[in-house]
């Protein structure tokens, strides 16, 4: 199932981007790419703008992965596991990452799934390609394939 990643911030040619490229083309199928204009203003305006963006490019039906500092962190293989089910329920899977200010609570309230990337604040532009590894280490730790090295103490 092609799932889509709506992401607040564009993309400038550099290392973040490169690094995304790499991970998303090997995924199968590699993720949809939307970007949002990042607002204008005082933080919480610039939160509620930008997520009246993501909101509104939602498919309908969509399952709502949110990336977000406070969502749960759960281990590669319990992502793996919650990927399977988020491709079971045959709906339009979107994974959301918020531009510099975060996620609105309007996003995550709409969100099924808040996810987090552990306790460390990343760049939202870095997060597209940690997201990207993660959903690939995913596929791998699926397909039993030797990427992941599951025997490595946690």
């Amino acid at each position: 199932m092609k799932a889509r990643l709506l992401a607040v911030g564009r993309f400038r040619p550099g290392a973040e981007a490169a690094l995304f490229a790499q991970y998303n083309a090997r995924l199968r199928p590699p993720l949809d790419l939307v970007e949002l204009p990042e607002a204008k203003g005082a933080p919480a305006e610039i939160r509620a703008r930008e997520a009246q963006s993501l909101l509104a490019a939602l498919p309908a039906r969509a399952l709502l992965v949110a990336l977000d500092l406070g969502g749960a962190a759960p281990s590669s293989e319990a992502l793996a596991a919650l990927a399977e089910r988020w491709e079971a329920a045959g709906r339009p899977l979107v994974f959301a990452i918020g531009g510099a200010e975060g996620l609105d609570a309007a996003v995550t309230a709409r969100a099924e799934h808040v996810l987090s990337l552990g306790p460390l604040t990343w760049p939202h532009l870095l997060v597209r390609a940690l997201l990207a590894e993660q959903l690939f280490r995913a596929q791998c730790i699926r397909a039993n394939h030797p990427y992941h090295r599951a025997w490595r103490p946690g």
